[in-house]
């Protein structure tokens, strides 16, 4: 299982890998404001990559429920800098998680390495012919709806089904406008138009949602399916159940994992590995 970006080919064959959320909003449900200034953010980047993370991934609209759009302007100025100043330091793979043509452009001239959209690729139907003319990886994230509305009762006929199939005719639309197959990987976007009982199902079904041997990205960490299961209102104190679900997941063949703790994530998956003979 390889996966293509503008850095070379990340093997994923036998150890899974962790992408760090680096979100540099004043309004993520977990880490809003945190991270907004240049010097917090490039300080908890590099925390993230002593703990193994092997991706930083770098948001600068958040995707939350209920959450408004901002300017493609604005979301330049609040992650170009920090591409710029992370890529300076630091050799190993940056994606931006962005929905806009003109914020994945200016950040790939930045130095990233992969675009990260939430939409799928479809919310701008330029961003298809950027990620192809510059050969970066591709993260195509399954949303039923937009995020001011999404979690405004979902419906599915058959969840698993409908994201599989979403996934399979991305693959096909993605190729055929010069997306490498092997640059893309694929997101079933839990919590995005998903309700509870659609989450849970998803993820006890992770390997039917493959497509052409495509890696699966998961990004499950704080998530409010997980407080709703679990009564945890406060999503800092749902890491130990993120870890729990990056284990098993981990068991169901999925190779890589979103999280904001990388450390305790990275240390489950490596047990797992281990356990499964993979290590």
């Amino acid at each position: 299982m390889i996966w293509k970006t503008r850095r070379g080919h990340l093997d994923l064959s036998r150890r899974a890998r962790v992408m760090g959320i680096l979100n540099v909003t004043p309004d993520s449900f977990s880490d809003g404001g945190h991270h907004a200034e240049l010097a917090r953010a490039l300080a908890h980047a590099r925390q993230m990559i002593a703990e193994g993370a092997e991706i930083i991934d770098i948001g600068g609209e958040s995707t939350r429920p209920g959450a408004l759009p901002v300017s493609a302007e604005e979301e330049i100025e609040r992650t170009g800098p920090v591409v710029a100043a992370l890529r300076a330091e630091w050799d190993g793979l940056i994606s931006i998680d962005t929905s806009k043509a003109a914020v994945a452009r200016a950040a790939l001239a930045a130095g990233a390495d992969i675009v990260n959209d939430v939409s799928g690729l479809r919310q701008d139907p330029v961003l298809a012919e950027v990620c192809a003319a510059s050969g970066c990886g591709v993260i195509v994230m399954h949303r039923l709806g937009e995020p001011r509305t999404m979690q405004v009762q979902p419906q599915y006929a058959e969840v698993v089904a409908e994201v599989r199939g979403f996934f399979m005719e991305r693959l096909a639309s993605l190729t055929a406008v010069g997306i490498a197959a092997d640059a893309l990987c694929f997101d079933p976007g839990i919590g995005f138009g998903k309700s509870l009982e659609h989450n849970l199902t998803l993820l006890r079904r992770l390997e039917d949602l493959e497509v052409c041997g495509r890696p699966l990205m998961l990004g499950v960490s704080r998530k409010s399916f997980i407080g709703q299961t679990l009564g945890i209102s406060d999503p800092v104190r749902r890491e130990s159940p993120t870890v729990a679900i990056s284990a098993f997941a981990r068991q169901h063949n999925v190779r890589l994992h979103r999280v904001h703790d990388v450390g305790p994530n990275l240390q489950a998956l490596r047990m797992i590995e281990a356990l499964l003979g993979d290590g």
